[in-house]
């Protein structure tokens, strides 16, 4: 396989977007880069009285439509091309989903689960220290992404405030309840792929009862997404983590499933009758109508895009399938609702979680499922009706919306000085 610049992977779908809209490339050439990009050294004492220093980054891709927005990853493979890319996913997603904000990432070169709690504290609090010149509720808000969950973003807004003198809830989303969390929002993202799915199918007149699901990636998004579209009747027959996979034709006991790893257990230690074992690059070539890749980028590729079989594709993850695959796939009939619609129901509450905090007046977990819904199923009609209406791919479709909108940001304010 060749090696695999995400960044790059991103250019080309602009260029392609912004021919199609028929913009000179002085209209659309200062969104295809960052605005900002910080690297760091993060020192932390380990519990044995040793001092390691991990590679930090925190890139603000756009900050045109409002404050920078996007995740912080803690993960071993994390880079700064990476992270680029997936700051700039961000950027289109919020313009697809058209929310006020513009796009970030960040990430730590780490293996979270081979950190103590306390060293993963120190951690998340000395890299906090080292980006808070650049993020705020104002200006950059970061959330949970690969490797981290509400408990660091609880240690973020804490270590934040207190370099502020107060407390400053909105610097981070995705936070615990009991610091200014928004409920539903670790749902959140999951939810808007099951609704992703649901008007997916929909559109092409299948119904979700019985229709045949592989989930690749059963974290937060992957478990959650097998959950809701389990209950919507669909049946998931194919489901991986990290240590692998499982696969039955008559569809997984997703509840037991879910009971099995709640407790931190890995899919390699689950049995059940009928249940086969399988690796996670076996499992996107399984017999299914539904492929939604939930891991990392870059896993539909050269190597693995011909053994799909699946008829619609979800992207759960953030670009999950790169260029050349897409082509292939299109080749192949195959229907792609593309990550920056699939995916963009957590940064559409990650947005009532700020507005929320800002405000200090909170929501149920009703009325925030109830406003998120309609602003996806909204944001998928209109990539749906503009890829039909030009006659091009659903991904294609949500750039020509994402790049419309924030190069219109860019022409009404125009470049300072």
């Amino acid at each position: 396989m060749a090696e695999y610049n995400p960044f790059e992977n991103v250019l080309k779908v602009v260029d392609n977007a912004a021919s199609l809209l028929g913009y000179p490339p002085q209209d659309y050439e200062m969104i295809k880069y960052p605005e900002r990009e910080l690297q760091v050294s993060v020192p932390v004492e380990m519990d044995d009285g040793s001092v390691r220093v991990f590679d930090g980054y925190r890139v603000q891709h756009s900050t045109l439509r409002g404050p920078a927005k996007g995740g912080l990853r803690y993960h071993p493979n994390v880079n700064k091309d990476e992270v680029k890319a997936l700051a700039a996913w961000m950027t289109f997603k919020c313009a697809v989903v058209n929310i006020p904000y513009g796009g970030a990432k960040g990430g730590v070169v780490v293996d979270p689960f081979k950190l103590s709690k306390g060293e993963l504290r120190r951690l998340t609090r000395r890299f906090t220290s080292m980006i808070a010149p650049v993020i705020g509720p104002d200006s950059d808000i970061p959330a949970p992404d690969v490797g981290t969950n509400a408990e660091v973003m609880g240690w973020i807004m804490d270590t934040y405030s207190m370099l502020r003198g107060h407390c400053v809830p909105g610097v981070v989303t995705g936070k615990p309840l009991s610091v200014g969390g928004a409920p539903g929002r670790n749902e959140a993202t999951g939810r808007g792929v099951m609704l992703s799915t649901l008007n997916i199918l929909k559109k092409m007149d299948m119904p979700v009862n019985g229709v045949s699901v592989a989930v690749q990636g059963f974290g937060n998004v992957g478990s959650i997404t097998s959950k809701l579209l389990h209950e919507k009747g669909a049946k998931i027959v194919a489901a991986s983590d990290v240590s692998g996979g499982l696969y039955c034709a008559e569809g997984l006991d997703i509840p037991r499933i879910l009971e099995f790893t709640s407790g931190g257990k890995l899919l390699e230690g689950y049995e059940q009758e009928g249940v086969k074992h399988i690796g996670n690059e076996e499992l996107l070539g399984v017999d299914c109508t539904v492929l939604i890749p939930a891991a990392l980028e870059n896993q539909i590729n050269d190597k693995t895009v011909d053994n799909v079989k699946a008829k619609i594709i979800v992207e759960a993850a953030n670009g999950p399938t790169t260029v050349e695959s897409d082509a292939i796939l299109e080749k192949k009939g195959v229907t792609i609702v593309p990550d920056i619609l699939a995916n963009a129901g957590g940064v559409v509450v990650s947005y009532f979680e700020w507005v929320q905090n800002i405000q200090s007046m909170y929501w149920t977990e009703e009325e925030v499922n109830a406003r998120m819904e309609p602003i996806m199923n909204r944001s998928f009609e209109e990539v749906w009706d503009i890829s039909k209406e030009k006659g091009v791919p659903m991904r294609t479709g949500a750039y020509l919306i994402a790049i419309k909108r924030v190069v219109e940001a860019q022409k009404t304010r125009g470049l300072w000085p």
